[in-house]
Formats: C-alpha cells, sequence, structure tokens
C-alpha cells in the first residue's frame, strides 16, 4: 500500500504603517470587517456584524480575482485589546489562511502591522505574486491610515 505525500509550502508576510491614532480606535477598524472592502482592493462583500469581532466569532467574505470570485468563511481565533486580533479561513486554492493583526503604541500613534501566513500552500507563491501582494499590501495600509486618521479627527471634534 503506497501513500501519497503531498509538499506544502509555507507563506507569511508582514506589512506596517505607522497610524495617528490609539491602538484601539486602529484595532476595532480593522477587526470589524465590514471596513474591509473599503481598504482591501478584492474584498467586495462581508456578511457579518458591523463591529469589531471577538473570539470564536464567524464571518463570510467574498473576494473579486482575476479568476472570478471567491468565498472566505473566517473564524476569528484571538483578540487582545488593544493589541492583537488573528482569524482563519480554510480554501482549497492556497489552504488556510491566517490573518494577524498588531497594533504597538508608539509616542501618540500606532504603529499597524497586517501579516498574512499560509502553513500549507500548495505551491510557493512566484515572484509576480509576492510583487502584487506587496502592492496590495501597500494600497491597503495607506486607506487604513487614511480612514482611521479621518475617523479620530471626526471624533475629536
Amino acid at each position: 500500500m503506497s501513500e501519497t505525500v503531498s509538499e506544502t509550502f509555507a507563506y507569511k508576510r508582514s506589512h506596517d504603517v505607522v497610524i495617528d491614532a490609539p491602538p484601539a480606535a486602529v484595532l476595532d477598524y480593522v477587526s470589524n470587517p465590514q471596513s474591509w472592502p473599503e481598504w482591501i482592493a478584492a474584498s467586495h462583500h462581508i456578511d457579518s456584524p458591523s463591529r469589531p469581532l471577538q473570539k470564536g466569532e464567524r464571518f463570510h467574505e467574498k473576494w473579486r480575482t482575476r479568476t472570478g470570485e471567491i468565498a472566505l468563511d473566517w473564524v476569528v481565533l484571538d483578540r487582545v485589546q488593544p493589541r492583537l486580533w488573528v482569524a482563519t479561513a480554510d480554501t482549497d486554492f492556497i489552504g488556510p489562511i491566517v490573518c494577524t493583526y498588531t497594533c504597538e503604541e508608539l509616542a501618540g500613534a500606532t504603529k499597524f502591522t497586517r501579516t498574512i501566513a499560509n502553513p500549507q500552500r500548495k505551491k510557493p507563491p512566484t515572484d509576480e505574486m509576492i510583487r502584487r501582494i506587496d502592492e496590495e499590501a501597500a494600497t491597503a495600509l495607506a486607506n487604513i491610515k487614511k480612514n482611521v486618521e479621518a475617523l479620530t479627527i471626526a471624533r475629536a471634534v
């Protein structure tokens, strides 16, 4: 009896930005999946309450890709206010996705880091995929910064 062993590849990519807002404001914004279509280009539909989600809660997301639409079912694995939020979704195309958001206070601002990991990819990403991921992340982080800073100013007025 022969056993088929399929090789997988671990992938992890982190991007960060400094946001002129307190960590709680940043984490509350990014951990509310209803905000994702405001800053993630591929995310276009979310089924979830419009609030920051807590450990154990689930939500559904639809992505637009170059090849069509992808549906993801997420579960929040952890939340430590105002520092950490972790969610995961299982997929057929790249294995599980683990999304980790961290917020570190920096003298009146917040260093926000978004880490996306695929611990069991069926194949490694190409250089072109990594370039696109980095470009999309830069746009997403700029959008988060702009949106959270605008919300923080609006709440202060």
